[in-house]
């Protein structure tokens, strides 16, 4: 069953990987906004499976709650930037 849960602590990484390139190539502000919620989604993810690995299952559900808090108040805060500087 650990390898199953390595397995897909992989897969979640090469989707942060995949994420990561949106972020460094997107052509467009909101390209890579997406891209970091997208990263921050899978991290939380990640957390919650290595939380199973590591059979600490509640302690990482608390990291990954407050992870998650975090990316909701940075993305409000960046649509609020970009919604005052005018852009579309």
């Amino acid at each position: 069953m650990t390898d199953f849960f390595i397995f897909v602590l992989l897969v979640l990484s090469a989707l942060i990987g995949a994420y990561l390139y949106r972020v460094l190539q997107g052509p467009t502000i909101f390209d890579r906004v997406l891209g970091l919620n997208g990263i921050s989604t899978k991290a939380i993810i990640l957390l919650i499976v290595m939380g199973i690995v590591f059979e600490r299952v509640e302690m990482f559900i608390d990291l990954s709650t407050g992870y998650a808090l975090l990316n909701l108040v940075g993305a409000l805060a960046v649509a609020k930037y970009l919604e005052q500087k005018g852009l579309p």
